[in-house]
C-alpha cells in the first residue's frame, strides 16, 4: 500500500504525554520540523505553548479595530445626515454640527460593530462551529480532558509522513495511536430540516413588520408587548361616558373652589390695578385706557413688593434676559433684534419698533400699565406672563423707572457708531429710586428721580 493511500485513510497520529515538559519538548520538536496542521490538546492552560509551536499572534485584533473605526465612520456620518444635512433643526441656537455632542451615539455605534465583529469573526477563524472531530472517536484521547496531554499531526499536512512523525514523537510518549478518518456522516432528521425551514421563515417577520410600520397607516395603535403605561384604567378629555348622569366623562370643578396656587386675591400685586377695580383684559391701548374704559392703573408698586437694592438687581437681571434684545441694555430702543429689524426693513411685515423707555410717552405710563405691558404686551412686543413670576415683573417696572430716572433720551440711531449702544447704564448702586418714582403720578406727568 502507497503511503498516499496510507495518509487517506488516517486522519493523523496522535501522541500521548504524561507531563508538561513532555508535551512542550515535543511540541517545539514538531515546530522546528516544518509541520503546519497539527495542535496541542492540554487539560488547562499551559504558559508558552504558544511559543513552543510557534504560533503566529491572531489577526482578530486587527479585524477588530478596522470594524471599530468603520462603526465610529457611520456613527457620525448618520448623524451628521440627519441633524445637520437631511433635517436641519435649530436649537436654542446650537450648531447643527458638533463633535462632543455625538460622541454618545457614535461610543455606542463603535461598540455594537466591535463586538459582532469579535464574536463572529473568532467563530470563522476557528472554523467554528466544527460538529464532528474524528479525534472525540478515540477512546485514549478522552482523557486529555482530565489528566492527560496529546499532540495531533493531521495527514493533511504538505509534509506529513507518519514515519517520521512517529520517530518525532516518540521519544517522550507514553503512547502513540493513528486516528482514522472519520466516514460516517448520519444524515440529519427530517424534522430538523423542517425546524430550520421555519426558523429561516420567521426571521423575516421582523423585517416585514419594520417595512409595514413604514409605509402603512393604521388607525389602531401598535401593539405593545410590554404596555408599560400607555394602556390605563381612565377616561380621556373630551369623551363621553356613561358613568356620569351626564354622559361626560369630564368634570366640571367644584363650584367655588380654586385650584391650588391659582388665588388672584392681590389685585395690586396679579393685574396692576386697585384692589376692587376690573381687572383689564390683553388688549393694545394707549396710556390709561383701553378702548375707551377706564382702570384704577396702580401708580405706585404693590404692597406685597419692597422696593430695595435686591429688588433692583433683580429687576436689572430679568430685564437683561428678556428685555435688553429689544430694548436695548439702557432701554433707549436699540437692542440687537430692533437694529436688525430696521436692517431689513421689518415694518413691511407689521413690525412695530420699541419704544425708547425714556420717552414721555414711556414715562406717562403708570407702574400698573408698565407691568400690564409686560404681562400681556402691546403692539408686536408679545407678554412674558407666562415667563416671568408676578414679582420679577414688578422687579423689572422698578429697573425701568430706575433707567428713566437715570438716563437721558437716547441720540438717533444715525448719530451712533455702528453696533455702539448708547450710554452705559450705571449700576444699581448707582442709582436710587426717588420717592417720586416709586409713586409715580398719573399719565401726561413725568416722574421725578435722581441718579448718583
Amino acid at each position: 500500500m502507497s503511503d498516499q493511500k496510507k495518509n487517506d485513510e488516517i486522519h493523523g497520529v496522535v501522541a500521548y504525554f504524561d507531563d508538561v515538559d513532555s508535551v512542550m519538548s515535543a511540541a517545539r520538536k514538531v515546530r522546528d520540523a516544518g509541520y503546519k496542521k497539527w495542535d496541542t490538546y492540554t487539560p488547562f492552560p499551559v504558559h508558552g505553548i504558544d511559543e513552543a509551536m510557534g504560533t503566529k499572534p491572531t489577526i482578530l485584533p486587527w479585524i477588530v479595530l478596522g470594524m471599530g473605526l468603520t462603526g465610529m465612520a457611520c456613527g457620525l456620518l448618520l448623524q451628521w445626515y440627519t441633524n445637520a444635512y437631511d433635517y436641519v433643526f435649530l436649537i436654542s441656537g446650537k450648531p447643527n454640527w458638533s463633535l462632543p455632542a455625538n460622541i454618545p451615539v457614535t461610543f455606542e455605534v463603535v461598540i455594537l460593530f466591535s463586538a459582532y465583529t469579535a464574536f463572529f469573526a473568532m467563530l470563522g477563524l476557528n472554523k467554528l462551529p466544527h460538529l464532528s472531530n474524528p479525534l472525540h472517536k478515540l477512546p485514549k484521547f478522552r482523557r486529555v480532558t482530565a489528566d492527560r496531554f496529546a499532540i495531533c499531526v493531521e495527514a493533511k499536512d504538505p509534509n506529513f509522513d507518519a514515519d517520521r512523525v512517529r520517530a518525532i514523537l516518540g521519544a517522550n510518549t507514553s503512547e502513540m495511536e493513528d486516528c482514522p478518518v472519520d466516514t460516517s456522516r448520519a444524515a440529519l432528521p427530517l424534522w430538523f430540516h423542517a425546524v430550520m425551514a421555519l426558523v429561516t421563515c420567521a426571521t423575516f417577520i421582523p423585517l416585514s413588520l419594520a417595512v409595514k410600520g413604514r409605509f402603512a397607516t393604521s388607525e389602531k395603535p401598535r401593539y405593545h408587548v410590554w404596555p408599560d403605561m400607555d394602556f390605563q384604567r381612565k377616561r380621556k378629555t373630551q369623551t363621553g361616558w356613561e358613568g356620569f348622569e351626564d354622559g361626560r366623562s369630564m368634570r366640571l370643578p367644584v363650584e367655588g373652589t380654586i385650584p391650588r396656587g391659582e388665588l388672584r386675591d392681590d389685585f395690586e400685586l396679579y393685574f396692576g390695578v386697585a384692589q376692587g377695580s376690573s381687572v383689564p383684559p390683553r388688549a393694545t391701548y394707549e396710556a390709561g385706557s383701553m378702548g375707551g374704559e377706564k382702570f384704577e392703573w396702580l401708580q405706585s408698586f404693590p404692597t406685597a413688593v419692597v422696593v430695595d437694592e435686591a429688588l433692583l438687581e433683580r429687576g436689572r437681571e430679568r430685564y437683561g434676559i428678556y428685555c435688553g434684545v429689544c430694548h436695548g441694555a439702557q432701554g433707549n430702543g436699540l437692542g440687537a433684534v430692533a437694529l436688525r429689524a430696521k436692517a431689513i426693513d421689518a415694518e413691511q411685515w407689521g413690525w412695530v419698533s420699541p419704544k425708547a423707555l425714556q420717552s414721555d410717552s414711556a414715562k406717562a405710563y403708570t407702574n400698573g400699565e408698565l407691568f400690564h405691558i409686560a404681562s400681556h404686551g402691546i403692539s408686536s412686543m408679545k407678554g412674558y406672563g407666562s415667563q416671568i413670576t408676578p414679582k420679577d415683573r414688578w422687579a423689572i417696572v422698578a429697573f425701568v423707572r430706575a433707567i428713566q430716572a437715570s438716563q437721558a433720551l437716547p441720540k438717533a440711531p444715525a448719530d451712533l457708531p455702528a453696533g455702539v449702544d448708547f450710554e452705559p447704564v450705571p449700576t444699581i448702586k448707582d442709582v436710587r429710586l426717588s420717592e417720586a418714582s416709586v409713586d409715580a403720578p398719573a399719565s401726561g406727568t413725568e416722574p421725578a428721580g435722581e441718579a448718583r
